[in-house]
């Protein structure tokens, strides 16, 4: 049965702006999905993968924002960081026959995807460490603390 809140350690206390549980777990199965499928089709468009390695961290750029403040640095971060604006550049590259936009949507979808998988998600304003998916480095903090 699913639940939505972890019993474990890194449950999360009431009033948390993430989601726990089995819903964690089945969307960061979907950031799988999506760097799976997105490699997939990079792929199929004989773009070279020394361009998917070399653009790869391109959209982890964003967290420069950080730089000017917390609540700016989320807000980039953010947009950077959902498939909206790649889907936008997919969509305007086939409309608009530039097929060569394609690579560069792919590279930046599987990026998403794999920080989604990796447990990285979009970003409150409380901070860097606090996302959708739940607090950054919650057993890596526990453990260090422990110790």
């Amino acid at each position: 049965m699913a639940t939505m809140v972890s019993t474990t350690e890194e449950a999360l206390s009431p009033g948390s702006p993430a989601v726990a549980g089995s819903i964690r777990l089945i969307l960061r199965l979907e950031g799988l999905a999506v760097a799976a499928v997105s490699a997939v089709l990079y792929a199929h468009t004989g773009a070279s993968w020394w361009l998917f390695a070399a653009l790869w961290l391109t959209p982890d750029l964003s967290m420069l924002g950080y730089l000017a403040d917390v609540c700016m640095g989320a807000r980039l971060y953010n947009a950077i960081h959902t498939y909206v604006a790649p889907a936008a550049m997919a969509v305007g590259a086939l409309v608009l026959h530039q097929p060569v936009l394609i690579p560069f949507a792919l590279i930046w979808v599987n990026h998403i995807g794999v920080d989604r998988l990796m447990g990285y998600g979009l970003k409150y304003p409380e901070g860097f460490g606090w996302t959708h998916l739940g607090r950054l480095g919650g057993k890596r903090k526990q453990a260090m603390q422990a110790a």
